[in-house]
């Protein structure tokens, strides 16, 4: 009994902590779909090696979208007319970090990792997509972007100009669609793998040895590389990802490490690998996956060295910004998060053991839609992957 509460105590702490920011970042997660228009964006990413990458790269920053979701967003983007460097960056970046990953990044891991994710984000997602365009003959774009109304799609915006459709929904209607999304479309697909993180953080606090986790993932190149290796193949949100970097960090994993672990596992996992080369190419999917092993490991290794030349311990850094949320209304957070995941974990626990639905099969249906993004020519379809 003394383990199942310990474990139960561990749980709670880290649900507690993050449990606020959580909230946080899918309200503003919501007003992201609600007010940016995907077509709108998309006309940006096609033109220019270089520009049209750090768009991208930039743009996929706070977008909250998986490593399975962002596929079929990636492959509308390119057929809107989005080139293959920029549609590269997008897919690097937008699911290493999401403003919902940084809020709780900031309340687990602290200011330093918070700042450092997005940064190192959208450094790979750069290097990737320079390297891409730089590599390729030329730059080839396709496609029209898809101009519908984002918040009901009342109009795809073809005899509807952007100014003109401005006007057709008030300030408390695009706020309430924000929030319908967050709570009916985003939350939904995190809530399982969120509180599965959530789960395993806490067995990993209760279990791990702190010696073994100092031994070999202290820091170093071969902590990176370690890291690394759980880190491909393996699929994790960038939100359900960070109490796991938390506990690992509290079990003596450097922080760079750590970071390794928050860039890759998000980025990448067996199952979207292969979509990846339907979307961009053995090329581009090659240089997908050595951009984010390289810049993660160097990454990983600036950021322990930063942590060194402070003379900060990253273990006294967790949790020092959630205790300046009131225990009451952490608590309360955490209760709210709870009630709101019963229906859309239950609902995904009845479809996978009755083989109802579509929870058994989500990667299943991204690989899909991702594919189908990549030979359909009709882009009023489109907005269905980016939103």
């Amino acid at each position: 009994m003394s383990f199942l509460s310990d474990w139960i105590t561990a749980t709670w702490q880290l649900l507690a902590e993050s449990a606020i920011y959580v909230l946080f970042g899918l309200l503003v997660a919501g007003l992201l779909k609600a007010f940016l228009s995907p077509g709108m964006v998309a006309r940006h990413l096609g033109h220019g090696r270089f520009s049209s990458v750090l768009k991208a790269a930039l743009l996929g920053i706070p977008m909250p979208l998986c490593s399975c979701g962002v596929l079929p967003a990636g492959a509308s983007l390119k057929r809107q007319g989005a080139n293959n460097g920029a549609t590269t960056a997008f897919l690097i970046s937008t699911p290493e970090s999401g403003v919902d990953s940084i809020a709780i990044t900031y309340a687990l891991l602290g200011p330093i990792m918070a700042v450092a994710r997005p940064v190192a984000a959208f450094l790979t997602a750069v290097v990737a997509g320079f390297s891409e365009n730089l590599l390729a003959r030329r730059i080839e774009t396709q496609g029209t972007p898809d101009l519908s109304c984002p918040v009901d799609g009342c109009c795809e915006g073809t005899d509807c100009p952007e100014s003109v459709h401005s006007r057709h929904h008030t300030l408390g209607e695009k706020l309430t669609a924000g929030m319908r999304m967050a709570l009916k479309e985003l939350w939904p697909e995190l809530a399982g793998w969120f509180m599965f993180g959530m789960v395993l953080a806490g067995l990993i606090s209760v279990l791990v040895p702190d010696d073994i986790m100092e031994r070999y993932l202290g820091g170093g190149w071969q902590s990176m590389l370690i890291m690394l290796a759980v880190g491909i193949p393996l699929y994790i949100c960038a939100t359900a990802s960070t109490p796991i970097a938390a506990s690992l960090i509290l079990k003596g994993v450097s922080p760079g490490a750590a970071l390794v672990f928050l860039l890759a596992g998000p980025a990448t996992n067996i199952t979207s690998l292969s979509v990846l080369l339907g979307v961009l190419g053995k090329r581009g999917a090659t240089i997908y996956l050595v951009s984010i092993a390289v810049m993660s490991v160097i990454c990983g290794l600036a950021l322990d060295a930063l942590f060194d030349a402070l003379g900060i311990s990253a273990r006294a850094t967790l949790g020092e910004t959630a205790e300046m949320v009131p225990q009451w209304l952490q608590a309360a957070g955490a209760v709210v998060l709870l009630a709101m995941s019963v229906k859309p974990i239950a609902l995904s626990l009845k479809a996978r053991f009755t083989g109802q639905g579509h929870a058994h099969g989500d990667s299943e249906d991204h690989h899909h839609e991702a594919e189908q993004s990549t030979t359909s020519t009709d882009p009023a379809k489109s907005c269905s992957g980016s939103t």
